[in-house]
C-alpha cells in the first residue's frame, strides 16, 4: 500500500478510512474531488464522499455496511451514530459459485512438531490435567503446579489444569457441548499427556466421558475419579503424573509438511485498521497453508452476518453452500429466540475504533479466511474432518470463539487485534496487531504488527515474514500469551443452570 493519509478500500465505496486523525476543515483529494472533512474525525474512521440521502446505503469494501439515518453531505464522519444496519432477521440464500484461482505454489518448506500416535502433529508437548466436573478445578489447579515445581518442566513445554464452572447441573445441548470440548481437549496433539480428573457424582460420568474418547491412546491418558481414591487423592495424582511425565518428556520434535498445520482464525477488540492490515494479512497466510494441504478454521459466525453470502458462494458444493446457509440462520435464531436483535455486535471498543455497524465489522472479520474455497462446515465442539478451509459454528466473544477452534484440532490461534488483549486460549493465541500504535504499546501482548501494511511495507514482504513467525511458533517459539502464563478455556452456555 502507498504512503497517504486516507484509503479508499474498493473503487465502489462511498467512505474513505482515514490513516491518521482529521481536524474539521482539512480538505482531502478523492478521485480528482476536492473534499472538506466537516468534523474533526479520529484515525481508522470513516468520511464520506458522496452526498447521501436518508435511507441510502453506505458502501465500504464494496458492499453495504447500513444505511444513512439521516441526510449526510460529503465530508461528514460516518459513524455509529449517523449509520444503521440494514441486518434483520433469518433470510433465503441462493447458490451462486465463485471459484476463484490462487496461484500460490506448494512449497517443500517444515515445522518442528510432534508427531502422535493416531497420526496427528501437535506443536507442543504439554501435560494437561483435565477436570470433569468444576468441583475438582481446585485438585487440579494444585497438581499442576506441583508437578511444574517436581519436574522443571525439563523436557516438556509445559503443565497445565484446563479449569471450567461446568460438568454438572446442565442439561441437554449445554451438557453434551461441555462432555465435547473436554473431550477435544483430552485428545488435542499439543498434550504429551493427560490426566482427567473426576469427582465421581457428576452429571458428567468419567466412566460415560472415558466412552466418548473412542480409541484413544491408554499409555499418555489416565483417569483418577477422586471419590473413589483410598486417602489422599493428591499424592495418588502425583503418582499418575510422574508416569504420564516419564513418557512424554522422551518425545522429540521432528520435521512435520506445512500440511499438517491446523490454523484458527480469530479477531477481537477490532478497529478501522482491522479489514485494511490484519485481517487480510492472515487471509494472505490462511490461502498460502491451505495451498500447503493444510487447514484453516474461521468461527465467529454472529460477525459474518453481512458478509456471509461471500462466504456461502465459495462453498465447493451445493451441500455444503446448505451447511453454510444454516450455520447462519440457527446463530440469528438463537439470537431471535432470546430477544435480541441479529445487527447489534459491535462493541464500545469497536466503534471507538471505527467499525459503525455489524456489517462493517463482518466485511473486514471475513477476509481472515483469505479467497480460498470452503471445503468444510463444523458444528460447534465438531473435530476438524477435512482440511482445506473449514467454517466452525461459535459465538464472537473472544474466549469461548478461541477455545472453539482449539477444541476443533488447531494447534494455534491467529489473533488480529486493534485495541488489544493479553488473553490467550489452551493451545497458543498468536496476537496480530492491526496498527502499528498498539504494537509499540503493548509488546508484551502483540506478537506481529500488520501495522506496517500502511507505512509503506508491501503485502508481499510482510506475508514472508508473517509465514517465518508463524512456522517459528509452531516450532516452538512462545507466543506472548504463553510466555505470561495467559491460558483459559470459555465452554459455550445456552440453556439453564440446576
Amino acid at each position: 500500500m502507498n504512503l497517504s493519509s486516507f484509503i479508499k478500500i474498493n473503487p465502489a465505496d462511498s467512505v474513505v478510512v482515514c490513516l491518521r486523525p482529521f481536524k474539521e476543515g482539512e480538505t482531502i483529494t478523492v478521485d480528482g474531488k476536492d473534499i472538506k472533512v466537516l468534523q474533526d474525525t479520529p484515525a481508522g474512521h470513516k468520511v464520506l464522499i458522496n452526498d447521501t440521502k436518508e435511507g441510502e446505503n453506505i458502501i465500504k469494501y464494496g458492499y453495504p455496511i447500513g444505511h444513512a439515518r439521516e441526510d449526510l453531505v460529503a465530508g461528514s464522519w460516518v459513524n455509529e451514530n449517523n449509520l444503521k444496519t440494514n441486518l434483520s432477521g433469518t433470510l433465503s440464500y441462493e447458490y451462486h459459485p465463485v471459484n476463484e484461482t490462487l496461484s500460490i505454489k506448494k512449497d517443500n518448506r517444515t515445522f518442528k512438531g510432534y508427531e502422535r500416535k493416531n497420526g496427528e502433529v501437535g506443536v507442543r508437548n504439554e501435560i494437561w490435567i483435565v477436570p470433569t466436573v468444576g468441583c475438582v478445578n481446585g485438585i487440579a489447579d494444585r497438581l499442576a503446579g506441583m508437578l511444574e515445581q517436581e519436574t522443571g518442566l525439563e523436557g516438556i513445554d509445559a503443565v497445565h489444569s484446563w479449569h471450567h464452572n461446568y460438568g454438572c447441573s446442565q442439561l441437554s445441548e449445554d451438557h453434551e457441548n461441555t462432555r465435547k470440548v473436554l473431550r477435544d481437549i483430552v485428545l488435542h496433539p499439543n498434550a504429551g499427556a493427560v490426566l482427567v480428573v473426576g469427582l465421581g457424582c457428576e452429571n458428567n460420568q468419567p466412566d460415560e466421558f472415558e466412552k466418548l474418547l473412542g480409541d484413544y491412546d491408554k499409555e499418555r491418558i489416565k483417569f483418577m475419579v477422586v471419590q473413589k481414591v483410598q486417602g489422599d487423592e493428591v499424592e495418588e495424582g502425583m503418582k499418575i503424573l510422574r508416569s504420564l511425565y516419564n513418557i512424554a518428556k522422551e518425545d522429540k520434535r521432528v520435521d512435520c509438511p506445512l500440511s499438517e498445520l491446523r490454523i484458527g482464525l480469530k479477531c477481537g477488540g477490532s478497529d478501522g485498521f482491522s479489514g485494511i492490515t490484519g485481517n487480510p494479512l492472515v487471509g494472505e497466510f490462511s490461502d498460502y497453508v491451505v495451498a500447503q494441504g493444510g487447514t484453516s478454521i474461521l468461527t465467529e459466525v454472529p460477525e459474518m452476518f453481512g458478509a456471509e453470502t461471500i462466504l456461502m458462494n465459495r462453498c465447493k458444493t451445493p451441500e455444503l453452500f446448505q451447511e453454510t446457509v444454516d450455520l447462519v440462520n440457527d446463530f440469528k435464531e438463537y439470537f431471535l429466540s432470546h430477544g435480541e436483535p441479529v445487527g447489534e455486535n459491535p462493541s464500545p471498543g469497536n466503534k471507538a475504533g471505527g467499525i459503525s455497524t455489524l456489517e462493517d465489522k463482518a466485511l473486514g472479520c471475513t477476509q481472515k479466511c483469505g479467497r480460498a474455497p470452503v471445503s468444510g462446515v463444523l458444528g460447534y465442539a465438531d473435530r476438524l474432518k477435512v482440511k482445506g478451509l473449514n467454517l466452525l459454528s461459535a459465538p464472537g466473544n473472544d474466549l469461548v470463539a478461541s477455545t472453539a477452534l482449539a477444541a476443533s484440532g488447531c494447534q494455534i490461534v491467529l489473533f488480529t487485534t486493534g485495541r488489544g488483549t493479553p488473553f490467550g486460549t489452551f493451545i497458543p493465541t498468536m496476537k496480530i496487531s492491526t496498527n502499528s500504535n498498539l504494537y509499540k504499546n503493548k509488546p508484551n501482548w502483540i506478537d506481529f504488527n500488520a501495522g506496517e501494511l500502511v507505512e509503506g511495507t508491501d503485502m508481499p514482504t510482510l506475508v514472508n515474514k508473517f509465514i517465518d513467525k508463524v512456522i517459528a511458533v509452531a516450532s516452538g517459539e512462545k507466543t506472548c500469551n504463553e510466555k505470561n502464563g495467559y491460558r483459559e478455556i470459555s465452554i459455550f452456555k445456552n440453556g439453564v443452570t440446576l
